[in-house]
Formats: C-alpha cells, structure tokens, sequence
C-alpha cells in the first residue's frame, strides 16, 4: 500500500508492507462478512439463533471453525492427480489476493496503481475458474466432475454480463483506473448539481444490478449455487476435499466475496470516497478504508439476503438467465450510456 511517509523505505520493506495489506485486506472483509452475515444474519433470516457459544454472542465461532479443519485429517483420494489436486485451493484464493492488488482505499493508499485497473481485477478474478476446473477434475470423482463442469459453464456464461455492467462505468468514467473511477463519482455533478457528486449506482441502475446479480452467479451463492448443490452433488468439485484444503476453498469463496464487493463499492458507491466531501488526503486515507468496508458490508448484505430468499435455479433456467436476459440488457445499457455520453 503506497503511502505518504516521511521515511523512505526500502523497495523490501515496502514488498512486506504491501504483502501484509494485502493479507489484511483479504481476510478481515472475509471474517467480518462470514461473522456478521453467514452466522448471524441468515440466523435471523431463517428465525433460528445461530452460533452463541464460543465468545460471546458467538464471535469467537469463526475462530473454532478454522481450529476445526486446521485439526481435520487432510486426505487425497488414491485416484487423484496428487499435484493438481493440491494446487486447486491455492490458484482460488491467489486469484482473490491479486485482484485486491489495484484497488484504492484511499487518495494516497493502494498497492498498485495501473492505468487499466478494472480491466486487471475482472482478469485476474476469472482465475479462479482454472483452480474450479483444476478440483474437479483431478478429484477422480464423478461428482467433482460435473460440479467443476457446471461451475466453469456458469462462470464462463456470467463473466460476460460482469464485464459488460462494469463497461458502462469505464464509459461514463472515462477510465479504466480504478482511482480515476472514484475521483469521476467524488467531483462529478448530476444535470449540474454537484452537491453529492456524482455516485454512478444513480446513472448506472441497470448495470449495478446486472453486476450485483452476474456477481452472485460468480460467487456461486444461491440461487446460482448448480456447481456445489448438496441434494445432487454433495459438495460439486470440493466433495474430496477436507482438513486445511477445504478451509482455502471456504476462505476464497467468502474473500472473493469481499473482493467483487470491493470493486462492485468502487463503481458505483465511489468507493474509498464520501461523495460531495471534499477532506484533506491525509485523513481519508485513514478513513477511506473504514468508508469502503461499509459500502462493502452493505453489498454484501444484498447478496446475502437474495441467498436466503431465492430457491435454487435449474442448470437450463440459469444460462437461460444470462444467455437470454442478462447480457442484451447489459448492451442496451452500453448503448445507452454511450449515446449519453456523447449528447452530455
């Protein structure tokens, strides 16, 4: 993370600086989306009252979960391409860390600043279907077979409508860098008035939703959990996975979580920004990061809540979805834009 210091560091010093905010900013999202959202609010979703035991009000539940699997045998099946089978977890959750790289907590605070920003993150995100396809095919197992075949035709099918909602921004933006964007939302104006700039979840509706929904998919929350459906799959491509292995899967899934969050916050909330304020730099960088947490929380919070109302879709109902609907409304929401754009 590149900050303002009055003692110039060494290039190492900055790598473990960045390598640690990087970590910070993969697994507290994680922990606190997993803690406030997964335990407690499906709990009270679904009237039941969820972990209360370890810690108080269950806090420290998270916790035990991880001292679980850390103590669980860790097993390969004997049919298993050993090599893939292992790397699988690992390419997940790398794919989460990279795409945190390019994005701005602050004016001054990010851990790389690339001119196509947005453009690497969606990238970098799709990795993680390799590791998907990576564990269910070298799991020597049917089942983790056809649920890493359904989950690479889902995310493959909803990368696109992802890209498309997020071309509307860069259109209306102008850029690609992800502190461009936010800079676009903090000192923009809307027919004129700039008193709250210009938060692009007001102009770009339809390709807040379109992403909110096409991330959900990517996620492989329900309704769009096809790829690890219990009744059908038992657990899709992580069925033989167990002990720390498996603890990396549910790490990436909740930090990726966290991370389309981030870049979901970052589009069209304004991110690290508190649109219409103008404060001094020093003090949002200490901020800004508090502000994208709870723009954070706040999507996540719709994610859930559609993952505890809706029932599950069929595998034909679910391409049909994107295929159909989702991605000639993100082009007509292009087009629009881009007609805007031009008149404005």
């Amino acid at each position: 993370m590149t900050t303002q210091l009055a003692v110039e560091l060494a290039y190492w010093q900055q790598s473990i600086l960045r390598s640690v905010g990087v970590i910070a900013a993969v697994l507290l999202p994680a922990g606190t989306i997993v803690y406030l959202f997964l335990f407690k609010m499906m709990s009270f979703m679904q009237s039941r009252l969820g972990p209360n035991e370890a810690g108080p009000y269950g806090s420290m539940q998270l916790l035990a979960e991880v001292g679980k699997f850390l103590q669980k045998e860790d097993l390969i099946p004997d049919g298993a391409d050993r090599r893939v089978f292992t790397w699988a977890p690992i390419v997940v959750v790398a794919s989460t860390f990279v795409t945190y790289v390019v994005v701005p907590f602050g004016p001054d605070a990010w851990f790389a600043q690339i001119p196509t920003g947005i453009y690497f993150a969606l990238a970098v995100s799709s990795l993680s279907v390799i590791g998907v396809l990576m564990a269910g095919w070298s799991s020597a197992n049917k089942y983790s077979l056809m649920g890493g075949l359904r989950a690479a035709g889902q995310l493959i099918a909803y990368e696109l409508p992802l890209v498309l909602a997020a071309l509307g921004v860069v259109i209306q933006a102008g850029t690609m860098d992800m502190q461009g964007i936010v800079a676009a939302q903090r000192t923009g104006e809307i027919f004129g008035f700039g008193g709250i700039g210009n938060p692009f979840i007001l102009t770009q509706f339809v390709g807040f939703m379109i992403f909110l929904i096409a991330m959900q998919a990517e996620l492989t929350q329900p309704p769009f959990d096809m790829p690890v459906a219990e009744s059908e799959l038992v657990a899709g491509y992580m069925t033989e996975y167990s002990g720390f292995r498996f603890l990396l899967f549910f790490i990436g899934e909740y930090a990726t979580a966290g991370a389309f969050s981030a870049i979901a916050a970052t589009l069209f909330l304004g991110g690290w920004a508190l649109p219409g304020l103008d404060l001094d730099n020093n003090l949002m960088n200490v901020l800004g990061p508090v502000v994208l947490l709870v723009k954070i929380l706040l999507i996540m919070f719709l994610v859930m809540w559609f993952r505890v109302t809706y029932p599950r879709f069929r595998e034909d109902q679910l391409q049909i979805f994107a295929w159909k609907y989702l991605i000639p409304l993100s082009l007509v929401n292009i087009t629009a834009t881009a007609v805007l754009k031009v008149v404005f």
